[in-house]
């Protein structure tokens, strides 16, 4: 099953993707792959204060896709800030952090970096760094018994 779809770019060039559920053999110069991360970037503090990102947004995110994972097996998300994690999770029923521990287990679920934010990259202290990251790595090795193996930063503002 292929599906295709016409993404408009800026110059109002338009480009055809076709996804095919087939993996390809080779390379291949007639095909372009496209890779599509679902992830957070949930930042701590930036056009709103935490309290409302987190009621506003995040909650409903968090929500939503640990609803999505578990419908289907073969979706995959990255978690990266743990601070809204965290709130999150001290706001789950035992039944639903089950059920994240699952997707942890199997994949499907995953954290990277896994600081406490995603911290500003230039004008931050390297002590400041790396506390939030060690806050935010106590708290998956205490509740998941996992450290991120993989880092994802892409906020490099500061």
């Amino acid at each position: 099953m292929k599906l295709v779809f016409i993404v408009s770019l800026f110059l109002s060039l338009n480009c055809v993707f076709v996804l095919s559920e087939e993996p390809q053999k080779g390379p291949n110069e007639d095909i372009l792959n496209v890779f599509i991360v679902a992830h957070s970037h949930d930042d701590t503090g930036w056009l709103r204060t935490v309290d409302r990102y987190y009621e506003y947004e995040v909650s409903y995110i968090l929500d939503t896709v640990v609803a999505s994972l578990l419908e289907n097996p073969d979706r995959t998300f990255i978690e990266v800030e743990i601070a809204f994690f965290y709130r999150w999770w001290n706001d789950q029923t035992e039944k639903k952090k089950n059920d994240v521990r699952r997707l942890v287990e199997t994949g499907q679920f995953e954290f990277v970096l896994g600081g406490w934010c995603m911290n500003d990259e230039a004008v931050t202290n390297y002590v400041d760094e790396i506390n939030q990251m060690t806050e935010g790595h106590l708290f998956l090795l205490n509740e998941f018994n996992i450290t991120p193996k993989i880092a994802w930063h892409i906020d490099p503002f500061g």
